[in-house]
């Protein structure tokens, strides 16, 4: 037995689940696993393996969830933690996932996504808690992780020039911005994170798994990562319907909404071009390259908001367009650059 195979027997024997048999649920793009517990009645539980000496914390988890909690709305409870060895046991919310049911039933996505929205709009109601702001020091060179990945990946060099002159045209953008990173921010706000428990009522009929990286952020953050989804074709009469109906609801100036909400969107999908190029090329996750162009056609769209015209000229000048070729020559580059 592997020493980690030991600590999470003693936790689960610690919390009472020492007899459940168990079935992996999930992993994702990070370090963590999830495995489905199922007991002798029946009963169900998630179990959390996120383990820190692979970087993984599961303190903000636990924060972040009892914040959200407090407000009503459907984070998994938590039934047993052990913060020193990066275990929890949760509360299992199903199978759910929007993107499963929307799947099976088309009619359901207006509905859904409203709810989405609805879970935004109440969060955004409270004080939130204290959390570091994901402003523009953080945020420009995020963005850049399209030169340092995604061109390094389809040219084999990084243009260092046109790098540093997008990320002073995206600097003028962003920055104006960081007065207004107000409000909580789950950042992986999609439809492959969210659950849906229609026993329940209002906002609470979504539950939610992956906010363990929240920070403070503007309002525009999460309904851009839902709207304009690396994963899934979200209709444009979708994202445009579930926008309005956020404003409406929230009273904001439409035009200055409109303008971080493109200004978001690009930074966010660029910093998600770069993040699935180094997926591939770093870490041997080829699949993600296949997601890379609906990425990009994200960026696109934003470059069309006019404050957004030197941000669009940089980009467009050195950024190559996902063709099937380039996608070729990122998937044969899999895990050949482990350092860099």
């Amino acid at each position: 037995m592997t020493e980690r195979a030991r600590q999470i027997t003693e936790f689960l024997s610690s919390a009472g689940w020492a007899n459940a048999s168990r079935t992996v649920l999930a992993g994702d793009a990070s370090n963590r696993r999830y495995d489905r517990l199922t007991d002798q009645n029946g009963n169900t539980a998630v179990l959390m393996d996120a383990p820190a000496d692979r970087g993984e914390d599961v303190r903000p988890f636990l924060a972040i969830a009892n914040w959200l909690s407090a407000l009503g709305l459907s984070a998994p409870e938590i039934l047993h933690a052990d913060t020193d060895n990066g275990l929890l046991l949760i509360e299992d919310l199903g199978d759910d996932l929007f993107v499963r049911v929307i799947a099976n039933d088309p009619g359901s996505e207006t509905m859904l996504y409203q709810a989405a929205v609805d879970v935004l709009i109440q969060s955004q109601q409270a004080s939130p808690p204290p959390l570091p702001s994901d402003d523009a020091d953080r945020t420009v060179p995020l963005a850049a992780l399209a030169f340092d990945w995604y061109q390094h990946g389809a040219t084999g060099q990084v243009d260092t020039d046109a790098r540093m002159a997008f990320m002073t045209a995206m600097d003028a953008v962003l920055r104006p911005l960081d007065a207004l990173a107000d409000v909580l921010i789950q950042r992986d706000y999609h439809a492959e994170n969210l659950l849906w428990l229609p026993q329940r009522s209002g906002a609470a009929r979504v539950g939610l798994l992956d906010f363990q990286d929240a920070m403070l952020g503007h309002c525009a953050y999460d309904l851009v990562s839902i709207l304009q989804d690396a994963r899934r074709d979200v209709p444009a009469q979708t994202e445009a319907r579930m926008i309005q109906y956020f404003l409406d609801q929230t009273g904001l100036a439409p035009a200055a909404f409109r303008a971080a909400y493109a200004a978001l969107g690009v930074q966010r999908n660029l910093r998600i071009l770069g993040v699935f190029a180094r997926l591939c090329m770093r870490d041997g996750k080829a699949h993600y390259v296949d997601m890379i162009p609906r990425v990009w056609a994200h960026v696109q769209t934003n470059l069309r908001h006019q404050d957004l015209a030197h941000v669009a000229d940089t980009l467009r000048a050195h950024l190559p367009e996902p063709t099937p070729d380039i996608l070729k020559r990122l998937k044969a580059q899999c895990r050949q650059h482990p350092t860099r």
